[in-house]
């Protein structure tokens, strides 16, 4: 049972199945603070320099959680980031994995010009659903959500699932405090 008034949710997935789109309609929706790991990485210097083949900053995991930790254990934060597993268990209450088909991630990778490497690394990940399963061996089964981000519709049902999911969170956690 979380100590906090608000819970965390982490919103994570293949990079362009909706992650950030999700997190800022949420925030925006619930009062949530959407906290953009990639952005913590760069602002803060949770990193160990810039790879340039992939474009991406590479994390030191050790600092990006001590740069978060207070923040994070006081609740009320959409973690939006491609991983998971780093974050450890009494941190977080909802863990939501986005899906897309292969084709239309491909197509959204391609059109953020995404280098080759980094394009098909995503793909094959995303096949073989290497996210989902970081979460199922990282988290409580019951916390785990696998939800798909193929069109506008599935991601409005989503983002009213996952209010759903807070309402009661806050109903349940309300009644346990009295």
């Amino acid at each position: 049972m979380a100590s906090r008034s608000k819970p965390n949710i982490i919103v994570t997935g293949t990079p362009g199945v909706g992650k950030t789109t999700h997190c800022e309609i949420l925030a925006e929706n619930t009062g949530l603070k959407h906290f953009s790991i990639n952005e913590v990485v760069k602002d803060r210097g949770c990193h160990d320099g810039y790879d340039e083949e992939f474009k991406s900053w590479i994390v030191d995991e050790d600092k990006l959680l001590d740069a978060i930790e207070d923040e994070v254990k006081q609740g009320g934060y959409i973690i939006d980031w491609h991983a998971c597993d780093l974050f450890p268990k009494s941190w977080i209450d909802l863990v939501v994995v986005l899906r897309v088909d292969s084709t239309q991630l491909y197509d959204r990778l391609k059109a953020r010009n995404y280098p080759e490497a980094k394009l098909q690394e995503n793909i094959d990940s995303e096949i073989m659903e290497v996210l989902l399963q970081e979460a199922r061996d990282s988290y409580d089964e019951d916390i785990v959500v696998e939800l798909t981000s193929n069109s506008t519709e599935e991601m409005d049902s989503n983002v009213a699932r996952i209010e759903s999911w807070l309402a009661q969170w806050k109903k349940n956690n309300t009644e346990n405090a009295q």
